[in-house]
């Protein structure tokens, strides 16, 4: 009886499947100056680079695999206002494909319109389990942290410049051993249950559905197309074409209205 109880538990396992849905917003450092800047043109504006870091994605997992992937959405028109400036960031549909079984992970980015799949090893974070605890939806949740080194970019128009830093941050995520997969959003996994929260500098993750074993079976496949690479080598691409992108715009720099934004962290 023991031995069929076992295979029946590992069949249901193997057939576990999910989709959670989360969303995303990010805290924007941005500084502008210039003769007819005020506090009130740097609050629209920034509420206009806010709402575009306004993110919904959809994770679908089994017990091994998942693919985490932004959704699409209607482009939102350009609606005029008071600041006669408009910011808009472009950001690239990136699809990531992650396995725990094959330590492996895919994903596929687009890097200022060229496609690249970055094929790597998935190193396990170093998380640190805490005591604290407390419900998300109909979950009980965990709490565990893990620090890690970040670079960052302040970008200034008026010179046309990007200066680099690192510090140290702690990375703060939830998760729930009722749903037992080591799945989360992005590159946050490796605990004893999904990640349902994740906050990660000024950036914050939070599941808003879920919905376990559908009706419809999931079928998990690893985005194809692009220009394999690692992920040491798409970080020097993306560096390369940065500093591209500024050598071709310092001539625009010097209208009277400058700004700063900090990407990363």
């Amino acid at each position: 009886m023991a031995f069929f109880l076992a295979f029946a538990e590992a069949v249901q396992a193997q057939n576990f499947q999910g989709v959670a849905t989360y969303k995303s917003r990010r805290q924007v450092d941005l500084k502008m100056s210039g003769k007819n800047m005020n506090d009130a043109m740097q609050k629209q504006i920034a509420e206009q680079l806010k709402k575009q870091f306004e993110k919904t994605y959809t994770l679908t997992f089994n017990q091994n695999e998942s693919l985490y992937k932004e959704d699409e959405k209607l482009a939102t028109p350009n609606i005029g206002n008071t600041s006669g400036l408009q910011i808009k960031v472009n950001q690239s549909q990136t699809v990531l494909y992650s396995n725990t079984a094959t330590q492996n992970y895919q994903r596929q980015e687009d890097v200022l319109g060229k496609i690249f799949l970055v094929q790597d090893s998935l190193a396990k974070p170093d998380w640190k389990l805490e005591r604290e605890r407390k419900s998300i939806g109909d979950y009980t949740c965990f709490k565990a942290t893990r620090t890690e080194m970040v670079n960052t970019q302040t970008f200034a128009s008026d010179s046309m410049k990007t200066v680099d830093t690192s510090f140290a941050k702690t990375i703060t995520v939830w998760y729930t051993p009722q749903i037992p997969v080591s799945h989360g959003p992005d590159m946050n996994w490796g605990l004893p249950g999904l990640i349902l929260e994740v906050q990660d500098g000024k950036q914050s993750i939070l599941c808003t559905q879920i919905v376990l074993n559908p009706e419809k079976k999931i079928e998990i496949k690893a985005p194809v197309g692009g220009k394999i690479v690692d992920e040491a080598s798409l970080k020097a691409i993306e560096k390369e074409k940065m500093e591209e992108w500024l050598e071709r715009n310092s001539s625009n720099k010097g209208d009277g209205k400058s700004f700063t934004i900090k990407i990363g962290g």
